[in-house]
C-alpha cells in the first residue's frame, strides 16, 4: 500500500494528497508529529520534515516538490505540468510562489503561528506576525484574482499543479478562517471550482482536534 506521512494542515502535505487523488492513486495517510523525531522516520527522510511518500515498493519520496516531480514523471497519464515549455515554465513558476513567497509571507504567519505553534506545544501565537500575515493575505488574494480574471486556470488553460498548490495553502487558512473572500471574488469563484472537485472531497472532511472550522469551509456554494 502507497502511504503519505502527513499533518492535516499543512499546504504541503495537502498539495500532494490533492495530486494523489487527482491522479486517481490509493494511498493511506499516516499523521507524522515531526517535532517528536522519531528516527523510523528520519530513516525514511532524513530531512524529518513532512510529507513523505512511501510507494508499495518501498521507494520513500521526501519533499512535496520532489513527490510531485515524481508522480508526474512515475505517472504520466493524467499530467498536472502542462504540454509545452512554455506551460511548464509558467506552471512551476506559480507553485514555488505558493510554495516559498506565499509560505513565507501568508502560511507561516497564520497557520504556523495558529496551528503548528500550538500542535508542538511553542507558546501563543505572536500577534506581529499574525499582522503581518493577513496583510500580506490581501495582496496575494488580489494577484490571485487577477489570474483568475486572465487565464481559465491559474497557470493557463488545463489546471496543474499550480491550481493544487494554490488552493492548499488556501484550504489551511480557509479552515481556520483567515481568508476574507470579499476582498476578491475572481478568486472565491476559482476556488469554488478547486473545492467542487472530486480530489478535494477528503480535504473538506479534515477534522482536527481543538478546532472547529467556519461553516463555509466545507460549503461548496459559499
Amino acid at each position: 500500500m502507497r502511504f503519505v506521512y502527513h499533518l492535516p494542515l499543512s499546504p504541503y502535505c495537502r498539495k500532494v494528497r490533492l495530486v494523489l487523488a487527482e491522479k486517481r492513486l490509493p494511498f493511506e495517510l499516516r499523521v507524522e508529529k515531526v517535532w517528536e523525531r522519531h528516527d523510523d522516520y528520519l530513516d525514511l527522510n532524513p530531512a524529518g520534515t513532512v510529507p513523505t511518500l512511501l510507494e508499495d515498493n518501498g521507494l520513500a519520496v521526501p519533499d512535496s516538490g520532489v513527490i510531485c516531480e515524481y508522480l508526474d514523471e512515475a505517472y504520466p497519464d493524467i499530467s498536472l505540468m502542462g504540454q509545452t515549455l512554455g506551460e511548464r515554465v509558467e506552471i512551476r513558476r506559480l507553485t514555488a510562489w505558493f510554495d516559498g513567497k506565499f509560505a513565507d509571507e501568508v502560511t507561516r504567519n497564520l497557520n504556523g503561528e495558529k496551528y503548528l505553534k500550538r500542535m508542538a506545544g511553542r507558546g501563543q501565537p505572536d500577534a506581529g506576525a499574525l499582522r503581518a500575515g493577513y496583510a500580506n493575505l490581501r495582496g496575494h488574494l488580489e494577484y490571485i484574482g487577477w489570474l483568475a480574471e486572465t487565464r481559465k486556470w491559474l497557470a493557463g488553460s488545463t489546471i496543474s499543479l499550480a491550481d493544487f498548490a494554490a488552493a492548499a495553502h488556501l484550504s489551511v487558512l480557509d479552515f481556520t478562517g483567515d481568508v476574507d473572500w470579499k476582498i476578491s471574488p475572481s478568486a472565491r469563484e476559482w476556488y469554488a471550482r478547486m473545492k467542487s472537485r472530486p480530489s478535494f472531497r477528503p480535504l473538506l472532511a479534515d477534522r482536527v482536534p481543538g478546532m472547529i472550522p467556519p461553516e463555509h469551509y466545507a460549503d461548496l456554494d459559499f
